[in-house]
């Protein structure tokens, strides 16, 4: 028996689709796009009723940490793809900052094996740049894409050697992989854990600066440029970096980036109170970059949304500030918040979804983010206008850890993947 997701505006960047269409899911695939008041093909179908709501291709989240394996008391893959699939998600990508750390065949293989098992919707395991996370050698591209990797990264450790850095863009352009990475200097860094700048100095707590983040934008794009490698900055959080990337797309080089919900909503002022739950890596920056990455998501600059879902345990985050580890919890809320950047104009519903749908998709290169007839049939079923309190007693997520806990949302999905509705 077939699915038809009757009523909806269909909202599909890839297809051009954008208006009030029927779409009729067979054998797990996007089987025909019928224009409402059409007759579909004849045979008996269950009716998902989507009257009102808007009918996207299934949104991407490319930057998720499960923390399986070695780090199960987090999160696992299990609850991290509860998470997703409550947040509007259908397919999510974790970076390799586990135990052991994602750099051989065998942990991609562990991953996705539970991935089969437990997750409720599609996980895409990002492998490893250098052995251990070290940064001293790089690990066996070769054997991590035949394993399933979808792209490479030492999220939460940065690269400080450029040499590593520019062999591992060799390699990973002979792999058709795209490198992602966590643009931090470690010496500029060192000890640091809110921005450097006026709130810093009024907590006492150690600033990063900005700097600390563009200084390694710069290198990437310089040894992108000298590589012709695909590089994916993730995370990005100061006016410098979306300035960098702009004008090394101007100049055709191989760059993208994302921004979080984190960074274009919150400022350091979040901190102010000592709030470890707004501790995070790179850290919240002022309202300036804040205005700086809605510009560059505007203008098209920032082709990609993404959580950096970073869940933790109360442990770890209910200590003194220095002590407390760096992460939000964000999977759940990643919707609303990204929605009111529609709500505030900076951008169109539709550019909206490409930059979850789309552009994430392609960034990866992953056959994903369309509706599509034959493409796989993972759709969200957004309801824009549903207000609800941000709750962390309810999130699906092990890490609670949210410095929206109590906040007011609007907008929220229900998914569909490879042709089933996902009951959260």
């Amino acid at each position: 028996m077939g699915l038809l997701i009757k009523g909806g505006r269909v909202i599909d960047p890839g297809s051009g689709l954008d208006g009030n269409f029927d779409i009729l899911i067979e054998e797990g695939k996007i089987g025909e796009i019928i224009p409402q008041g059409k007759t579909h093909k004849p045979g008996k179908h269950e009716i998902y009723e989507a009257k009102g709501k808007i009918v996207t291709p299934g949104l991407i989240d490319i930057h998720v940490h499960l923390r399986e394996p070695g780090h199960e008391y987090k999160e696992t893959i299990e609850s991290g793809s509860e998470a997703a699939a409550r947040g509007g998600f259908t397919s999510i990508c974790c970076m390799p900052n586990t135990i052991p750390p994602n750099d051989s065949a065998a942990v991609t293989e562990l991953i996705l094996r539970k991935a089969r098992a437990e997750a409720r919707v599609n996980v895409f395991p990002i492998g490893a740049i250098s052995k251990g996370l070290e940064g001293k050698a790089i690990a066996e591209y070769g054997d991590l894409k035949e394993a399933g990797i979808v792209a490479l990264s030492d999220d939460g450790h940065p690269v400080a050697s450029s040499q590593l850095m520019r062999r591992a863009m060799e390699y990973a352009r002979a792999f058709g992989l795209t490198v992602i990475d966590h643009c931090e200097d470690p010496l500029l860094s060192a000890g640091g854990v809110v921005n450097e700048g006026l709130i810093s100095t009024l907590t006492g707590l150690k600033g990063i600066p900005a700097a600390a983040e563009e200084s390694i934008v710069a290198r990437d794009i310089l040894l992108a440029e000298l590589t012709a490698a695909r590089l994916h900055i993730a995370h990005v959080s100061t006016a410098g970096s979306i300035r960098m990337i702009r004008e090394a797309r101007a100049r055709g080089i191989h760059v993208t980036a994302e921004v979080t919900p984190n960074h274009f909503t919150l400022t350091e002022e979040s901190v102010r109170n000592y709030d470890t739950n707004a501790k995070v890596n790179p850290p919240l920056r002022t309202k300036a970059d804040v205005e700086a990455l809605k510009e560059g998501l505007a203008e098209g600059t920032i082709e990609v949304i993404a959580s950096d879902h970073a869940p933790h345990s109360p442990a770890e985050k209910e200590l003194e500030f220095d002590l407390a580890a760096f992460g939000i919890s964000g999977l759940e809320v990643s919707l609303p918040l990204s929605l009111k950047l529609v709500r505030d104009k900076v951008l169109s519903l539709k550019d909206l979804v490409a930059k979850m749908t789309t552009g994430p998709a392609k960034v990866l290169g992953l056959r994903k983010g369309t509706l599509a007839v034959g493409s796989d049939a993972d759709v969200s079923i957004i309801d824009i206008d549903r207000e609800w309190t941000a709750d962390v007693r309810n999130f699906r997520s092990k890490g609670k850890n949210s410095p929206f806990n109590g906040s007011p949302m609007k907008g929220s999905a229900e998914v569909i993947v490879g042709g089933k509705p996902v009951k959260i």
